[in-house]
């Protein structure tokens, strides 16, 4: 339908020019009436089928010089016409032939030479697409145009980006996945091992201190508990269904709280630990998830603090309720400062498998931080220092 009325207009507007300047007769009027019709069908004729047979072809060069050739054809016929309208003489009528005959092999020429690139450029995207296809994400067109084609190239560059993009995380992930289920096997396997032995001892009579068998036994248990809470609690907060009460409380006195609760685990590392808090520090959330943030913050210092060191704790008041957790470890190393908090990351996976950590702490934290509106980071080394902030409402 637009290709028809974009043919009325130009029959339209040729009709006009010429009643304007030449100010045909009635009889030249119908005349050129029938002639332009007629070029008009012809042409979309034409269209029509070289659409068709375009559409078919294995090569854009062929289909341009087609499509340019038929132009040329549709330009001799009105030229032709138009040529036996003024009474042209047979040997300018032949002249006429021959100027146009030379203007469509100059035509075919100049479509040739401008299908060229634009059937390397497509050569250029299908084999990009190719081997995207069989996963070789940093493909590229290498096509530079401003043209559909370059458009169409762009996109094609970009979704190979964005592929790559997505694979290097899939592979990331899986690597941690994979390091992660390492861990947990490790602090499953120690706490097992070890009560299959007391077990076996107690079986057989040889534990001479049934009582020190049976702490041992009670210690191993708690591991475990300890170990399946977190991957519980995490799989519930990844799940978006952490639930729990809001109250007003004072974060200063659950970070004491944390450090009496950890001392026993400092002291036997020779770490000392200390609160520097200054007055109540109220927030709105939950004590429980509050102070498992806490302690899961200072027990990750204490794991990487050197013996003889000091864990501090400093709660501030500012904007909003600040907590940080610094020791004089380490510290977190520069690429791993973004995604310390990530499920499955641990900042030094033989320390942390030495220690009896799976990583789960710092994702813990973070997200009882989030549920609760806050915001935690870590900073790079040396000295490890993590800290988050709670609004006041």
């Amino acid at each position: 339908m637009k290709f028809a009325a974009l043919l009325a207009i130009a029959v339209a507007v040729a009709i006009v020019t010429f009643e304007i300047t030449m100010q045909p007769t009635a009889s030249e009027r119908g005349q050129l009436l029938v002639i332009f019709g007629a070029m008009a069908a012809l042409t979309g004729v034409a269209a029509a089928t070289l659409s068709r047979w375009t559409a078919h072809m294995r090569s854009l060069r062929l289909a341009v010089v087609v499509i340019g050739v038929a132009a040329l054809v549709v330009v001799g016929i009105v030229t032709a016409v138009s040529a036996q309208l003024m009474f042209i003489t047979a040997h300018d009528l032949t002249l006429i032939f021959i100027v146009v005959g030379f203007g469509i092999a100059l035509g075919v020429l100049l479509a040739t030479a401008v299908a060229e690139p634009m059937e390397r450029d497509l050569m250029h995207i299908r084999r990009a697409v190719g081997r995207i296809g069989e996963g070789e994400f940093g493909a590229k067109t290498g096509v530079v145009r401003s043209d559909e084609l370059g458009e169409a190239a762009r996109a094609i560059d970009g979704m190979a980006e964005k592929l790559s993009a997505i694979q290097a995380e899939r592979r990331s992930a899986e690597n941690q996945r994979r390091d992660f289920l390492a861990a947990v096997g490790h602090d499953l396997r120690s706490p097992l091992a070890a009560l299959r032995a007391t077990v076996e001892a107690l079986e057989d009579g040889l534990a001479p201190d049934p009582d020190r068998y049976l702490r041992s036994m009670r210690a191993d248990l708690d591991a475990l508990g300890h170990l399946v809470d977190d991957l519980f609690m995490l799989a519930t907060i990844e799940a978006g269904k952490l639930d729990f009460e809001r109250t007003r409380l004072d974060i200063a006195e659950l970070a004491d709280e944390s450090l009496d609760a950890l001392a026993p685990v400092a002291a036997n590392r020779g770490v000392e630990l200390r609160l520097d808090a200054r007055g109540s520090v109220q927030v709105l959330g939950g004590s429980r998830e509050l102070g498992r943030a806490i302690r899961n913050l200072v027990d990750n210092a204490i794991r990487h603090a050197p013996p003889g060191s000091v864990v501090v704790v400093r709660v501030e008041n500012g904007d909003g309720a600040l907590v940080s957790v610094t020791d004089e470890g380490p510290g977190f190393p520069v690429e791993l400062v973004d995604s310390a908090f990530e499920s499955f990351v641990t900042g030094d996976a033989a320390r942390s498998r030495a220690a009896g950590g799976a990583g789960l702490g710092l994702a813990i934290a973070r997200g009882v931080v989030a549920a609760h509106g806050g915001t935690i980071w870590a900073q790079a080394g040396p000295g490890g220092r993590v800290a988050f902030q709670l609004p006041h409402n």
